[in-house]
């Protein structure tokens, strides 16, 4: 049993080290994508406006959406660390990752541009997260009888 739980915390961490790398790449490169990326985003952007059902799709609301997306995953792992009763520390610690990534922005990287809605974005992301996991253990837990 002691090897197994061993081994699970062995996976969740290095689980977590390559999340939190992969975000840190993404939010802390002096540009935030490159030439191809914005080339092909700048074209399907510019295909939804075109039609009335997409037009609404935005730059803005692109960019809020994938910053919620991109923090689902920590309130997952945040759940898996602190357990369903430390289901709060998903929430504090997306906030604050999420404020350091924009304070290092600001202060360390010229070309990106911090911004608070990204840390309401990332915050919800990984409310959102802790949520999924707070609904998993509630469907999942036997009902005594």
């Amino acid at each position: 049993m002691r090897v197994q739980r061993t081994a699970a915390r062995l996976v969740l961490t290095a689980l977590t080290a390559g999340y939190l790398w992969a975000v840190a790449w993404m939010t802390l490169r002096a540009q935030p994508y490159g030439a191809d990326i914005a080339t092909g985003l700048d074209r399907l952007l510019r295909w939804f406006a075109e039609h009335p059902s997409t037009a609404w799709i935005t730059f803005d609301r692109l960019e809020f959406a994938s910053n919620i997306a991109m923090f689902v995953p920590l309130g997952i792992l945040a759940v898996l660390w602190f357990g369903v009763r430390g289901w709060w520390a998903a929430i504090v610690i997306g906030a604050v990752i999420s404020a350091m990534i924009e304070g290092s922005q600001a202060i360390l990287l010229s070309t990106r541009v911090p911004d608070v809605r990204d840390i309401v974005a990332n915050t919800l992301g990984a409310t959102a997260g802790m949520l999924l996991m707070l609904l998993l253990a509630f469907l999942l837990t036997p009902r005594r009888s």
